[in-house]
């Protein structure tokens, strides 16, 4: 079987990492009643930080590369990625409440169009006429997955979903930043050092402040060692899969494969949680299936 063009990786790449963290969004979900909000944000950067070293140490071993010393923009860009994604987990989690797990990651999906903007006003990352059209059809379908007809985005859900969609937007470009301010070196050790970086930033910020503010939280985060593993164990897959793909290609081309999560999440939502959609969301979820066949083409 002939090899894929490295271009290319970035496509199953980003598949996985939307499946994985499908995944984690749904053992957090599970943890939200037991540890509150950010007990369960907690969660996805603590114990996902030891297997982000190992991933890592996995790297530098089969590709021989050295580990890149970083520099000033690196750590800012990664300083960006981090606090965004801090804030855009807390809200997505707080979305999923307020409404249910597929329609809460349709919510934070708005990212796309903001992606975009952020990725060319920062990054100088261009944006193709067919890329441009599957994140519109991407978009249409989000709206459509959203309660316009009851309560509009002026409802509370609403706005804590589309802000952790900016959040999840500019935390993408901050870890595209991050991987293109190592030049010197391969693409995977790129994204295996901006992950690393992230998960003990985040871990230390929001662990310390939870140690400081709500330390029952954290010893009931301790205690929760199972679940909480193994949604950090998914976490530090789907960001390992986000940051390759972001080394490779621009954040507005993976953020509209990354649409696939909504399909895999209407999965999950119907099979563990039991929740239903409208035809309305059934057609939202055939336009962001639509879209991400359009992407592929860009």
């Amino acid at each position: 079987m002939p090899a894929v063009p490295a271009a290319w990786l970035w496509i199953p790449i980003t598949i996985w990492a939307a499946f994985a963290q499908t995944v984690r969004n749904a053992a957090q979900r599970h943890l939200t009643g037991e540890l509150g909000t950010l007990g369960a944000t907690l969660v996805r950067f603590l114990y996902g930080l030891p297997f982000a070293a190992l991933w890592l140490a996995a790297v530098r071993h089969f590709s021989a590369a050295p580990i890149p010393l970083p520099g000033a923009p690196f750590l800012g860009w990664v300083a960006l990625g981090a606090l965004s994604q801090i804030a855009a987990t807390a809200l997505l989690l707080r979305t999923m409440q307020e409404r249910n797990f597929a329609i809460g990651v349709a919510y934070s999906k708005t990212e796309i169009l903001q992606v975009a903007l952020f990725g060319f006003a920062f990054l100088g990352d261009p944006v193709r006429p067919l890329a441009a059209a599957a994140m519109v059809c991407g978009t249409l379908g989000v709206l459509l997955l959203s309660p316009l007809s009851r309560t509009g985005w002026t409802s509370k859900a609403a706005a804590m979903g589309l802000a952790s969609g900016a959040g999840f937007a500019l935390s993408a470009v901050g870890y595209r930043g991050a991987a293109l301010a190592l030049p010197e070196t391969t693409f995977m050790m790129a994204a295996a050092c901006t992950l690393l970086a992230a998960q003990l930033v985040q871990s230390v910020l929001l662990g310390g402040w939870l140690l400081v503010r709500a330390p029952a939280v954290v010893a009931r985060t301790l205690r929760a060692w199972r679940v909480s593993l193994f949604a950090g164990f998914m976490g530090a897959a789907a960001s390992a899969g986000w940051f390759t793909a972001f080394a490779i290609e621009p954040v507005a081309h993976v953020r509209t494969l990354g649409l696939v999560e909504l399909l895999f999440s209407y999965a999950v939502s119907r099979r563990f949680f039991l929740e239903k959609l409208s035809r309305r969301e059934l057609a939202g979820i055939a336009l962001i299936a639509a879209g991400v066949a359009v992407i592929l083409k860009a």
